[in-house]
């Protein structure tokens, strides 16, 4: 019922007030009125218990009263702390010294010592708690303490300074009044908060400054000692073209007393000097210098010469260094142009004496040029003269052969024969001998089965190995080689011959062996060898390994002609020999195209191929392999426009204005030109032209750029059959259309 008569809200004290008050009003109402009905007592009870009440609430009152009391003593001496603590800190920070500020995480200035702007004496009052960091900045920046850097105004100093200042470390030095300097850090605090450090430098600075100047005392004083020791003049200018350095050398070079030269001279002067003194090659190096010197921006490095008098040439070298100014150096040259003087005069003495020497020459190959032609000739002639009247002699003799019935006359008349035949042949080495120094011999290079000819050899002479008891074997394999037939069986008849005639017992043999794209023909015999020391002499002319055999076995001329065939044709040729173990002669035969006979001997030129009257734009460099595919192409019925490289292909096409049916192109041109550049190029000018590309090279970027034009890839040397494949493959399509 007590809780019904007051206000819980209100505090203990008005709460107390309330329920004595209710207490007194019932007592005196209990006193005053007669309790008829118990209602005295009943009051009475209720004054107690609110009284009882009353005291409950007055014991929370005083235990409330306690807790504050409590609390109140703890938040002074809280307060008592937390100002010692804040007055440390100030004490702390003012111990510091440097400026220091604290900026919290609103960037508001919370505290800072009087150290923090000090320099800056018009401002430093107004940095107070609660400043903005931005409010900062500004006053900062457009206090006259503060020397920006030049060309820099106030907004841009404080714009670049709030962009600084959104980095998580900041470190700069600025520049205040009185040549003294400040290092700025900030710091980030772990709640946010932001740390400005300012720290006097100045005497860093200076010091920094001092070391400065004295490395570079030491570099002038070392660069002038380096300068002394050169043997060149040497002249450094500032960016402005005035003098800041020299050497004794330069003086002495250009004949100019070292006292006219000082720091700050321009060089305008010191060229009127120079001017005076020496003498240029020409008015245009006269005007060089000088317009080089006075030009802006980078200038390339000039070099000239110029001569001082008579006996002085000095070479001139002007550079230009990083920072606009340049160097010029004066280097003594005239013993090197001596030298190059006498170096020319002794070779024109050498040219005029090599001149001479060489017509000389010259005069001597002619004269022994007339002298072999004419012995040439004269053998030509006196052979074929003598031939006429052997031939004569031998009809005569073979007339007598039926008329002479006495046989010691035939024996006779058996030599006879056997003498003239001998002769026969002697003159008929010595027209071939003939024929090859003159130069004169015709060489027909065709497709030859050396199988074939090998056995034909074979048959003709195994008659005379039987009657001298030799073993003559031949062992070869199907080879077509490319050789003249008629010299390349000279070659093989005279050394199988020669092989039989000087081998007594034993055997001779004859091999053929493949080696890559090469045919190698070997005689070997089992007759006496050759000594070393007339291994290079047995292909001279008239030579014999056997002095004592008869004219009849020869006169020594069938390795000579071996020999000249073999360097005409370019078959190399090689002997190995040791006497008593027998003698090997190789001979080296290049492998013939298997198409080129095949095709000769069955191509009708009339029959209509897919080639036929098709142009074929042929672009090879090398002159021998275009004539040879160009002559191919015709017999195979095309149309060739043949070029060399690839200005003339596309010049030739810009004439006629007919674009090709295909273009036949090596890789591999002339002056950096390639052959699948050329079809790219004439595909864009003449539309999707059909292109074949041949070439040595089997690199994959060859393959590649053949690719990527769809043009078939041929590797040299040419197989006949797959270009033929090739070209008509691709010039199908146009017939068709």
């Amino acid at each position: 019922m007590a809780n019904s008569l007051i206000n819980p809200t209100d505090t203990l004290v008005r709460q107390n007030e309330k329920l004595l008050t209710i207490v007194d009003t019932l007592m005196r109402r209990a006193e005053q009125g007669p309790d008829t009905s118990g209602m005295a007592y009943a009051q009475f009870e209720r004054a107690v218990m609110l009284e009882e009440e009353v005291r409950a609430r007055t014991r929370d009152l005083e235990h409330a009263l306690d807790l504050l009391n409590s609390s109140n003593a703890q938040l002074a001496t809280a307060n008592a702390e937390a100002e010692a603590a804040r007055a440390n800190l100030a004490n702390a920070i003012e111990t510091v010294q440097e400026g220091f500020a604290l900026f919290d995480t609103d960037e508001k200035l919370v505290m800072c010592n009087s150290r923090f702007g000090k320099h800056m004496r018009d401002v430093h009052t107004r940095f107070q708690p609660g400043l903005p960091f931005r409010d900062y900045v500004h006053i900062v920046s457009t206090s006259p303490y503060l020397e920006l850097p030049e060309g820099e105004t106030p907004a841009q100093w404080a714009a670049q300074r709030m962009a600084r200042h959104k980095e998580q470390h900041v470190v700069f030095n600025a520049r205040m009044a009185g040549d003294r300097w400040l290092q700025v850090s900030e710091h980030r605090t772990r709640d946010g908060g932001t740390v400005v450090l300012q720290t006097d430098v100045t005497d860093m600075m200076l010091l920094e400054r001092q070391e400065r100047e004295r490395l570079k005392d030491d570099q002038a004083q070392r660069i002038k000692a380096t300068l002394e020791h050169l043997n060149q003049g040497v002249g450094i200018f500032d960016s402005e073209a005035r003098l800041v350095g020299w050497n004794r050398r330069m003086s002495e070079l250009l004949s100019i007393q070292i006292g006219r030269f000082r720091v700050g001279q321009t060089f305008d002067s010191i060229f009127d000097q120079l001017r005076r003194k020496v003498s240029f090659a020409s008015a245009q190096d006269a005007e060089a210098l000088p317009h080089w010197t006075a030009r802006k921006g980078r200038r390339a490095p000039l070099n000239f010469e110029v001569e001082i008098g008579q006996d002085r040439t000095l070479a001139v070298f002007a550079q230009q260094m990083p920072d606009g100014g340049f160097v010029i150096s004066f280097t003594d040259i005239t013993a090197e142009r001596a030298a190059i003087r006498a170096i020319s005069q002794v070779n024109e003495t050498l040219e005029q004496r090599v001149t001479e020497r060489t017509l000389e020459l010259e005069a001597a190959l002619a004269e022994a040029e007339r002298a072999n032609a004419s012995k040439s000739r004269f053998v030509a002639a006196a052979s074929h003269d003598l031939l006429q009247p052997l031939s004569a002699a031998k009809l005569y003799m073979a007339s007598l052969d039926t008329d002479l019935t006495d046989a010691d006359q035939r024996e006779r008349l058996s030599k006879a024969s056997n003498a003239l035949q001998s002769v026969e042949h002697i003159l008929g080495a010595l027209l071939d001998i003939s024929r090859l120094d003159s130069g004169r011999a015709a060489v027909h290079v065709t497709e030859i089965p050396i199988d074939v000819m090998l056995h034909q050899l074979h048959d003709e002479m195994a008659p005379l190995a039987a009657v001298k008891g030799l073993r003559f074997d031949v062992e070869s394999k199907a080879a077509h080689v490319a050789s003249d037939a008629t010299y390349l069986r000279r070659i093989l008849q005279n050394l199988i011959s020669n092989a039989l005639r000087y081998t007594d017992h034993g055997s001779v043999s004859v091999t053929v062996k493949h080696q890559s794209n090469r045919v190698v023909v070997t005689i070997h015999d089992t007759g006496p060898g050759i000594p070393p020391e007339q291994q290079e002499k047995v292909f001279d002319e008239f030579h014999r390994v056997n002095a004592a055999a008869s004219p009849a076995e020869g006169l020594g001329l069938g390795l000579a002609i071996v020999d000249r065939a073999c360097r005409l044709l370019d078959h190399p040729l090689t002997l190995q020999s040791t006497p008593g173990a027998g003698t090997q002669i190789s001979v080296d035969l290049p492998l013939a195209a298997p198409s080129n006979a095949s095709v000769a001997a069955v191509e009708d030129p009339i029959a209509e191929t897919p080639l036929t009257h098709r142009i074929v734009l042929l672009v090879e460099n090398d002159t021998d392999l275009r004539n040879a595919i160009s002559m191919t192409l015709e017999n195979w019925g095309a149309d060739v426009l043949t070029c060399e490289g690839y200005g003339e292909a596309v010049a030739l096409l810009q004439e006629i204005d007919i674009a090709p049916d295909v273009i036949l192109a090596d890789h591999q041109l002339d002056d950096g030109a390639t052959g699948t550049g050329l079809v790219a190029d004439l595909r864009s000018t003449y539309g999707a032209l059909p292109a074949v590309v041949i070439t040595a090279n089997r690199d994959t970027i060859v393959q590649s750029e053949a690719a990527a034009l769809n043009a078939p890839l041929l590797y040299k040397p040419l197989d006949l059959d797959a270009l033929r494949a090739a070209l008509e493959t691709h010039v199908a399509p146009s017939l068709e259309s």
